[in-house]
């Protein structure tokens, strides 16, 4: 079942990317950035096929990400990344919109959401998503912000080249508009702080470490029964906090939570599985 979910999630967000591409950004002669952006600015220059490009430009950066991040999530970004050169040879190229602003705009909001879809299904676009993901296994950063930089200069690079800083701008707002759909959907850096006031504290506990997080216990007394109890705090993700609501109301539905939004964590903090 979950894989069937993922399998389908990643085709729908190929499908978006490769009508983002096809249908507002590359009628425009803008580009997304990254190695999507190189691949746009190389098949501009020289009429090669921009979406067999892409695909060829992503096979070093996939070994990588098979080093680091392991097998499952380089298997789905490689399905990711064939997918959307497939579907980049079957949209047809032609301007959606007349007018770069709206290409620029929607052109990042579809991308953006396509990202975040493979990314939120547990798989990438391929390019810099996989080396954001990377450097956000190590470091507590927004990865749609960090594509944006990385995005960023190969924009610059284009506008020093070309001289055209209308397109480059353009595309430039495009990126960012990308980035913050990117992290709207993809949450796994947003931290949650749950307070679980409950009778049956061993059971709680054991329940939440599979989660794979700190479980602090504080013990507390009612102020107004008197009584006392225990109270259990963690720090998850947003991404995962259905799952923690599931296990409260399995072992405990009459505990008392307090869910709060969390705006930085020090010290150890386990990143979520991609």
């Amino acid at each position: 079942m979950r894989t069937s979910r993922t399998a389908a999630t990643t085709l729908i967000s190929a499908l978006l990317i490769a009508f983002g591409f096809n249908q507002l950004l590359i009628p425009h002669k803008m580009i997304s950035g990254g190695v999507s952006g190189i691949t746009m600015i190389a098949g501009y220059a020289t009429g090669l096929n921009i979406g067999w490009l892409y695909f060829i430009l992503n096979v070093p950066i996939l070994l990588w990400g098979w080093r680091v991040l392991g097998l499952r999530f380089v298997g789905w970004s490689l399905v990711a990344v064939a997918a959307t050169t497939l579907f980049m040879q079957l949209v047809p190229v032609k301007p959606l919109v007349g007018d770069l602003m709206l290409g620029a705009v929607f052109g990042g909001v579809i991308v953006g959401f396509g990202s975040g879809l493979a990314l939120r299904a547990g798989s990438s676009s391929g390019g810099f998503d996989i080396i954001a993901a990377i450097v956000t296994r190590k470091r507590d950063i927004s990865i749609g912000m960090l594509i944006f930089v990385l995005n960023g200069s190969v924009i610059g690079a284009l506008g020093l080249l070309t001289k055209d800083w209308d397109v480059a701008l353009f595309s430039l707002l495009s990126i960012f508009t990308s980035g913050k759909i990117i992290d709207l959907i993809h949450i796994n850096h947003n931290k949650m702080t749950a307070f679980i006031v409950t009778s049956k504290t061993e059971a709680m506990r054991e329940a939440l470490i599979p989660l794979y997080r700190g479980v602090t216990v504080i013990r507390t007394r009612g102020g107004y029964s008197n009584t006392e109890n225990d109270m259990l705090m963690t720090v998850t993700t947003r991404y995962e906090l259905g799952e923690l609501r599931k296990i409260i109301a399995a072992t405990d539905p009459k505990a008392f939570v307090n869910i709060v939004e969390t705006v930085g964590v020090l010290g150890d903090f386990r990143k979520p599985a991609l």
